[in-house]
């Protein structure tokens, strides 16, 4: 549904001084998925979605969405995305209702009045669809310039910060929104500082900076950088019994921390009860045992330090 090879931008801002904003992006995104495109403020991900959507055109490399290729089938691809940006604007004298109204046309909705109508109440707008959008809150506006986005029931949507300045409610109904339209086979490019929302609704995610530096899932993220590790939690502790723990086949390692065991291994599900087994047998009274879960937000920094990336960030 998204293809890029070797998509590469270079702005020139004078002869000479080239500032090269995405570098060699290579990526395949399937109908369905939602993928988060992560990465610091001036990464380039802005600019990578005004490529994939035709704004702008690459410097070199390709690109195809929907089937279209960027660069020669631009207006194909125009008519078959929906694109929300960090700042969408809007008719601030216009109504909400009349704002939808003119893209539905634009677009040449079939039902106009109707569709507009549907998603005004779908993200509870419906009554305020006769006040000027300039009168809106800021999450208001937001939720307008996704009704907007959504017009023409467009098959990929890129989202720029699709919940930014939305309260806790209206968070939730646009997450729940964007987990609805995945479960419907859209495709959505998501761009989002908000690590745990990307963790929440994204398939798979890729951090970015100029240049893609990693993409998976979440899980398999989490388990190349950090393995998987669970915490044993006991009301006393006998160093002595670490070494026993180290003997037990596919153990990596273990670490003595407060009143805990943390253990890494890479079969939880199948090593859990022999561990278990053995503290009992050797008199430990076990609290309770969980696995340890590192944040998005973990993932994020530690693949930015890793690349020597982090620095132009602190």
């Amino acid at each position: 549904m998204i293809e890029a090879k070797a998509l590469t931008k270079i702005f020139e801002i004078k002869k000479g001084d080239d500032i090269p904003a995405v570098v060699d992006l290579n990526l395949s995104i399937a109908q369905g998925e939602v993928f988060g495109f992560l990465g610091p403020n001036g990464a380039g991900k802005t600019t990578t979605v005004r490529m994939l959507t035709s704004l702008i055109g690459p410097t070199s490399g390709q690109a195809w969405v929907n089937g279209f290729e960027v660069g020669k089938q631009d207006q194909k691809i125009r008519r078959t995305v929906g694109v929300l940006t960090e700042h969408p604007g809007l008719y601030e004298r216009l109504s909400a209702f009349k704002n939808l109204m003119i893209y539905a046309n634009l677009h040449d909705v079939e039902n106009a009045e109707k569709q507009v109508e549907k998603y005004l109440h779908m993200l509870g707008l419906w009554s305020r669809r006769d006040d000027p959008a300039g009168s809106f809150s800021k999450g208001m506006r937001q939720k307008l310039a996704i009704a907007r986005a959504l017009l023409h029931e467009p098959q990929v949507l890129f989202l720029d910060e699709p919940t930014s300045g939305l309260d806790p409610e209206a968070a939730r109904l646009v997450r729940s929104f964007i987990e609805e339209l995945g479960d419907q086979g859209r495709t959505i490019f998501l761009c989002t500082h908000n690590l745990n929302e990307a963790d929440r609704l994204c398939n798979r995610i890729g951090i970015f900076k100029s240049r893609l530096i990693a993409v998976d899932t979440p899980a398999n993220l989490r388990q190349e950088i950090y393995g998987r590790k669970v915490v044993f939690h006991l009301r006393t502790l006998d160093p002595a019994w670490k070494n026993s723990i180290e003997n037990i086949e596919g153990v990596r390692d273990v670490q003595l921390v407060d009143q805990k065991f943390v253990v890494g291994m890479e079969d939880p599900e199948g090593l859990n009860p022999k561990i278990i087994r053995l503290l009992v047998e050797n008199g430990a009274d076990l609290l309770f045992v969980g696995e340890l879960r590192h944040s998005l937000e973990d993932i994020y920094l530690q693949t930015l330090e890793e690349e020597g990336e982090i620095k132009d960030e602190l």
